[in-house]
């Protein structure tokens, strides 16, 4: 993040503290953060040299705030949402729904004349504005983990998954757990990054409106994720994000060459009903949709297939899974079966723990292709990637860096230094190709016991008990030698976080055995 990124950062964090006091939580500061920050932009772009046509009518815009103080100031902001909120288009997106959560005048003042309107935004490129917005989601999952930890995958991790699944200007990107865009900004930011001076008038029209596309089941999610396409240069119609809808409802009307996605942690499907006593409950779902290989209320496994259904033949996917999805019996033997023999699942990598907000989550990414119908399974080899063993994270004294990844990013491609030193460089983007993975080379042997890089042929993931993918081969130090421990708070954690696991799993099977 950029200095001046991080001066407002923090500029804006100071302000969130005050707000705090007022009994507005971080989110939903974020969240007004954002309407004031999109009325100020809507009306810099009609001045100069930018003079474009406005967006929001100008009794609504900026201007009109500025006019105000005291409670006449509240009152017209609060007319302001409800009025864009009846608009159509990304417009009414962003505002739909929206409530005026700063009630105080005096802090909405403050918001408006000190922190949103000195500040030249439309001088900012997209990526600046996007740290700014994105470091405030950061620091909000920081202080409240229960409340963002489900909309927050650590933005190293993304970057590294868009840098193996190289993007080119004529895919169409999907998340269908989109949460605030995380995977689909840094998609199209890779874009720009690598193609944009030599992007022809269509192609830059595809990446503005046509590139991406994205599901989120909890509306104030998705509006946040709509504002974070708008500041990073997004403009479709109709909106790229489906706000408030259940993406595993339906089949897809749509397929796409490109997948990249972090589904929620939850387990277990359900709705939301009211009882008789009009209380709010959840009800365990079941999800019965053609192209599922089978019937489940395991949400994950749910997602998983899914994501089979939205890809076109030679799409690609990289998905992040839990454990369970790997060793899961029952529906996800057959899920895993199923996914081997119909889809070329050629790359795992086992993630290290500590690096998501919510508590207990062991996770790993899945990478695979569609193909087409035939006969003999689709899968030659799964390539493991282990980073988690003897590693050890935490979000605040030792957080994941993207340097971290580099060794994984680099087998993939099978480059040696000098090679992925210049294959990152933005004028050189290469397609993964099944050709790409041929040359790979594993850093496993019996010689080199401590290899993290290992290759398994079809017959040998087949034939484990309930075609188990969780992998792995390496000796856990701390369990040889007690100096190799790591620290107190560490090991707390960990032990944590396996007994949070133990405990999902034995609510899963009291549950599977109560029915």
């Amino acid at each position: 993040m950029s200095n001046l990124s991080q001066q407002i950062v923090n500029k804006a964090w100071n302000f969130a503290h005050v707000l705090r006091d007022d009994g507005l939580s971080y989110m939903a500061y974020t969240e007004q953060i954002s309407f004031l920050l999109f009325l100020k932009m809507a009306d810099q772009q009609t001045r100069p040299p930018h003079n474009k046509p406005p967006i929001v009518p100008i009794e609504l815009g900026w201007q009109s705030l500025l006019t105000k103080d005291g409670d006449e100031l509240e009152v017209h902001y609060r007319h302001i949402l409800d009025e864009l909120g009846k608009k159509k288009g990304m417009l009414g997106e962003v505002f739909k729904k929206a409530r005026p959560d700063i009630q105080n005048p005096t802090t909405l003042k403050r918001l408006i004349f000190d922190l949103i309107e000195p500040e030249d935004w439309m001088k900012m490129d997209a990526d600046v504005k996007g740290d700014i917005y994105e470091g405030l989601l950061s620091r909000s999952a920081e202080e409240s983990p229960k409340g963002a930890g489900q909309y927050f995958t650590p933005r190293v991790l993304i970057q590294a998954i868009v840098d193996v699944m190289k993007p080119f200007p004529e895919d169409t990107v999907c998340d269908p757990a989109c949460g605030t865009g995380g995977f689909l900004l840094a998609a199209h930011s890779y874009i720009s990054r690598h193609f944009g001076n030599a992007l022809d008038p269509d192609q830059k029209k595809h990446l503005r409106s046509g590139f991406v596309q994205g599901w989120e089941l909890v509306p104030a999610t998705g509006r946040l994720a709509v504002m974070n396409m708008i500041l990073h240069g997004i403009n479709a119609d109709p909106c790229p994000i489906h706000s408030g809808i259940d993406s595993l409802a339906n089949n897809p009307s749509e397929k796409f060459s490109l997948v990249l996605t972090n589904p929620p942690f939850g387990k277990k499907s359900s709705i939301s009903i009211v009882n008789e006593d009009g209380d709010l409950e959840k009800e365990d779902h079941t999800y019965e949709r053609e192209g599922f290989w089978v019937t489940t209320k395991n949400k994950q496994l749910n997602f998983l297939q899914h994501v089979k259904t939205l890809m076109k033949i030679n799409g690609r996917c990289a998905i992040v899974v839990p454990d369970n999805v790997l060793f899961e019996g029952g529906a996800g033997e057959t899920i895993r079966t199923s996914l081997l023999k119909a889809f070329d699942v050629h790359t795992l990598l086992r993630l290290p723990t500590g690096i998501f907000y919510a508590q207990g989550v062991k996770a790993n990414v899945l990478f695979f292709d569609a193909k087409p119908a035939q006969e003999a399974p689709w899968t030659r080899q799964l390539w493991v990637y282990d980073l988690r063993t003897n590693i050890h994270f935490t979000l605040k004294t030792n957080p994941l860096r993207r340097e971290h990844l580099d060794e994984f990013v680099r087998r993939y491609f099978n480059l040696d230094q000098d090679e992925a030193e210049s294959f990152r460089q933005p004028e050189n983007p290469v397609r993964p190709t099944v050709q790409t993975r041929i040359t790979r080379e594993p850093t496993w042997s019996p010689e080199n016991p401590d290899g993290r890089w290992r290759c398994f042929d079809y017959e040998e993931l087949v034939k484990r008990d309930k075609v188990n993918l969780d992998i792995f081969w390496l000796r856990d130090k701390s369990l040889e030698d007690s100096d190799n421990l790591p620290e107190p708070d560490e090991l707390a954690r960990e032990i944590a976080d396996d007994l949070q696991t133990a405990f999902e799993q034995f609510n899963s099977i009291a549950a599977e055995l109560g029915e």
